[in-house]
């Protein structure tokens, strides 16, 4: 399985605060999607001067704040096949959020740490 990126990525009703203030800390925003999977989340992707990633999106239904692993992978149903064959579990079913650009969707483990596993789909690859 070829893992693109892992980094941080925060779920939250206060989006836009922790947003600001990881542009106190330096990072900048660098790619944002709006309306995701038609749910009104928007994921924005910062970056510091050292190379570090944070995602952070705005979603409603969370009654509390969450900090998942965002990883993105070559092949997302290599990766969620492994996830799942290493006992993870996608709360919504199997429910994926698909769009021309990425194939996501969030699993948790047997523990309960959470990864957010995305593919995204690269202009030759559509």
């Amino acid at each position: 399985m070829q893992i693109t990126t892992f980094n941080p990525m925060i779920l939250s009703k206060n989006a836009d605060e922790i947003i600001k203030l990881f542009e106190e800390l330096g990072f900048e925003r660098t790619h944002q999607v709006n309306n995701i999977d038609s749910q009104d989340i928007t994921s924005t992707r910062m970056k510091n001067a050292e190379g570090f990633h944070v995602d952070i999106a705005r979603v409603e239904s969370l009654p509390q704040d969450m900090t998942t692993m965002r990883m993105n992978v070559r092949d997302f149903d290599e990766a969620y096949k492994f996830l799942i064959d290493h006992g993870f579990v996608n709360p919504t079913g199997d429910h994926v959020v698909e769009s021309a650009h990425a194939k996501s969707t969030l699993l948790f483990s047997p523990s309960g740490f959470s990864i957010q596993l995305t593919q995204h789909i690269r202009k030759e690859d559509r």
